[in-house]
């Protein structure tokens, strides 16, 4: 891999995570698209990396705060304390039960859908995303606000992140148009889908870091210097669009 494929991908990995186009999407069609190999994955690790650095960059103050509060909960045993503290525990408890549904489709059926990312089968893919945010933004009340969230809307926008184990299906997509169709304004259910991202995009670098030391890929020729220009496009770019 030279350095203007590290750049172009780690600057893909870095705006599709985010934007609700489908990261995963990208990476298949561009690489075929340019006639480039696909990437190997220890670029795929640390093009991971460098979005979770990036949402966790911008949300630290949030997730800090979330944490807090919800350790609070754990030493009263109860989520009925300060009114900022008790929304902020709820919130904290509804995103670990949205992110149930997308872990359990990871680890059960990943290598299962792994062999449909065709280039033909992720172009459909993306236009049902494409409907999703269509409809979302027609269908849309943005009646309610994080505060009156209750745990059957946390699982269905967990259950829509969920099918963004499709090649094709955005993850940030599906979730904020879940979000929008529980009657969330769209900057609140971005929010929302962005929080929920951060265990999503850790758990999946682990898994893919498991996998990598567990498969003993050697690094080719120059290779390090074009993981660092990865993990460097992917956190800057991810960072600006979040």
């Amino acid at each position: 891999m030279d350095l203007i494929e590290a750049i172009v991908l780690g600057i893909l990995q870095g705006a599709t995570e985010f934007l609700p186009i489908s990261s995963s999407g990208h990476l298949v069609l561009v690489p075929w698209w340019l006639g480039w190999d696909d990437p190997p994955l220890t670029f795929d690790v640390m093009v991971h990396l460098g979005t979770l650095v990036a949402v966790l960059t911008f949300f630290w103050r949030d997730w800090l705060t979330l944490l807090r509060a919800g350790w609070t909960a754990l030493k009263t045993r109860s989520l009925h304390n300060s009114s900022d503290q008790e929304l902020d525990a709820r919130l904290l408890l509804y995103l670990v039960v949205a992110s149930i549904p997308a872990a359990l489709a990871g680890l059960l059926l990943e290598s299962s859908f792994e062999e449909i990312s065709t280039p033909p089968v992720v172009a459909a893919l993306l236009l049902v995303t494409a409907g999703l945010l269509v409809y979302s933004e027609r269908r849309a009340t943005s009646n309610r606000t994080l505060g009156s969230f209750t745990l059957r809307d946390a699982l269905t926008v967990g259950a829509a992140q969920a099918f963004a184990i499709l090649p094709g299906i955005s993850s940030s997509g599906s979730t904020i148009a879940a979000g929008m169709m529980r009657g969330l304004p769209r900057a609140q259910a971005a929010r929302f889908s962005f929080l929920l991202g951060t265990p999503i995009i850790m758990g999946a670098g682990a898994k893919q870091a498991l996998d990598l030391i567990l498969g003993n890929e050697p690094l080719g020729d120059g290779m390090a210097l074009a993981l660092v220009v990865g993990f460097l496009s992917a956190a800057v770019v991810g960072y600006a669009c979040i």
